[in-house]
């Protein structure tokens, strides 16, 4: 039996995934960072990204995209609370890039109604989902 490690991942309205993992990549506040079983503990923030985890030899990954939100591991368990955590497979790249073109546009108009912390924001969530859904074409290819 392979060495893993057990991960939970939940979102404020559901849990998305639970199971065993041979290794994880998550997109911590600091950068990325790789998972393996025994890792030393730690709790870190979560950028939006692609959270990949690694099940077991010969299976595919699976890809959830997260907005953000905390990570923590301990001996034996991964948990990650994301704000917001969407199935690879039900992400939608065409409301993703329109999603990205709106807040380009709001960035670009210069008006006093914009809040450009939210904007911002959006942006790098939209980028973080379109990356993701490159990262998980290339894993089924």
């Amino acid at each position: 039996m392979a060495n893993t490690v057990h991960i939970d991942v939940v979102s404020a309205e559901e849990s998305i995934f639970s199971g065993e993992a041979e290794f994880v990549v998550a997109p911590a506040g600091g950068g990325e960072v790789g998972i393996y079983p025994n890792h030393a503990p730690m709790i870190t923030t979560i950028k939006p990204g692609a959270l990949r985890i690694q099940q077991s030899e010969g299976k595919d990954e699976t890809v959830i995209f997260i907005s953000g939100g905390m990570l923590e591991v301990q001996p034996g368990i991964i948990t990650v609370l994301a704000d917001t955590a969407i199935r690879g497979q039900d992400l939608d790249e065409a409301k993703a890039i329109a999603a990205k073109e709106a807040a380009e546009e709001a960035l670009r108009n210069r008006s006093a109604e914009i809040d450009y912390a939210a904007a911002q924001a959006e942006l790098a969530e939209a980028v973080a989902q379109i990356q993701a859904i490159q990262k998980l074409r290339k894993s089924v290819h």
